[in-house]
Formats: structure tokens, C-alpha cells, sequence
């Protein structure tokens, strides 16, 4: 069986040193409506991050 993970949504915001805990309080609550979070600093420029949602 295939899994496949489908980007939702994708935005740039500030990066702030607590960001993650809201990224990781969405997966742990929505994990069985299969939705997943991703937080990633932005390449170009480190003061940004990525936030994605993607459904699995």
C-alpha cells in the first residue's frame, strides 16, 4: 500500500523561538483527520520559516 502526502498549504511567516510548539500541538490534535504540520527555516533567509500543511 502507497502513501502519499499532498501539500496542502505553504507559508512564509517570522521565525520565533517558540513557533514549533504550536506546529507540534497541530499534529498531536489533528493527526487522526490526517493532517500533518511542517516547520522548516526559510533557505534564503534564516529570520523566516516555512509552515506547511499537508494531508496524508
Amino acid at each position: 500500500m502507497e502513501s502519499k502526502i499532498e501539500v496542502q498549504s505553504s507559508v512564509k511567516i517570522q521565525n520565533t523561538p517558540d513557533l514549533y510548539k504550536i506546529v507540534d500541538l497541530l499534529n498531536r490534535t489533528l493527526k487522526h483527520d490526517d493532517l500533518m504540520f511542517g516547520l522548516a527555516l526559510d533557505r534564503d533567509d534564516q529570520n523566516n520559516a516555512v509552515f506547511t500543511i499537508y494531508r496524508t
